[in-house]
């Protein structure tokens, strides 16, 4: 197993900042600086900063779905006093799958297990997250229309989104990337200002009725879901090439 999978599969990060870590020289393979591409082996001792890590079992792995309000930020430094893990204080070390900026509410994600952050973040995997939008005036067909083809934001086109009209100045915006405050962008580059911005979905998890500030776990079903949606996306984002006939 690779090194940064391995340290993701303990729940101590994703494997993104585990090849961080890697890099800065924080972990060990065997007492020796372990390099980004190194492999695990059985009987291996993996340590991070001197910290023994071991992989999770599947029992020990967590899956939460949490309504962030407003005023908390989704960030794992404690050193900020409105950080979403001191917000929940939940008893086992856990993380954010993404971001929520801190002045949008709605769903966000959180577990231990880093190896399926990046399966869920991929880009090219084009994973839907849907939200809610409240904008200051009426927006015209044509500002919808615009948004929906794609705005062109820090040097490149957004893809496609799908809008229907809630309200008279209030939407539903379904997304298939995460660009840095991408819906209040895309706004501002009509003309339009968002005032609330609510998530409602990741993928097949909705909000529903979870109340800001509050958090369940994802139901078994929920993960098998996960699991069939993460796995048909991967494999159609990396097609097997044809078998030759021998």
């Amino acid at each position: 197993m690779r090194i940064n999978q391995y340290i993701a599969k303990s729940g101590y990060c994703s494997r993104r900042e585990a090849d961080r870590l890697l890099a800065d020289g924080n972990v060990t393979l065997n007492d020796r600086p372990a390099s980004v591409g190194a492999d695990v082996k059985a009987g291996d001792v993996v340590k991070i900063n001197g910290r023994r890590i071991t992989p999770k079992t599947k029992g020990e792995l967590v899956y939460l779905a949490f309504h962030k309000p407003v005023g908390v930020t989704t960030t794992t430094d404690l050193r900020r006093r409105d950080n979403i893990i001191a917000f929940i204080n939940y008893p086992e070390r856990i993380f954010p799958v993404g971001r929520l900026d801190r002045d949008s509410e709605g769903l966000i994600l959180l577990t231990n297990d880093g190896d399926i952050v990046n399966r869920i973040l991929r880009a090219e995997y084009g994973h839907e997250k849907e939200y809610e939008v409240t904008v200051d005036r009426p927006p015209t067909s044509a500002m919808l229309a615009e948004m929906e083809s794609g705005i062109m934001l820090d040097g490149r086109m957004t893809l496609p989104v799908k809008i229907k009209m809630t309200g008279n100045r209030s939407f539903r915006i379904v997304l298939r990337q995460g660009l840095n405050r991408q819906i209040r962008r895309m706004c501002e580059a009509v003309g339009l200002q968002v005032t609330k911005l609510q998530r409602l979905r990741i993928m097949h998890v909705t909000l529903g009725n979870l109340k800001p500030g509050t958090y369940r776990l994802l139901t078994p079903k929920e993960m098998r879901d996960m699991r069939l949606l993460l796995e048909q996306a991967e494999a159609e984002a990396n097609p097997r090439p044809p078998r030759t006939p021998s």
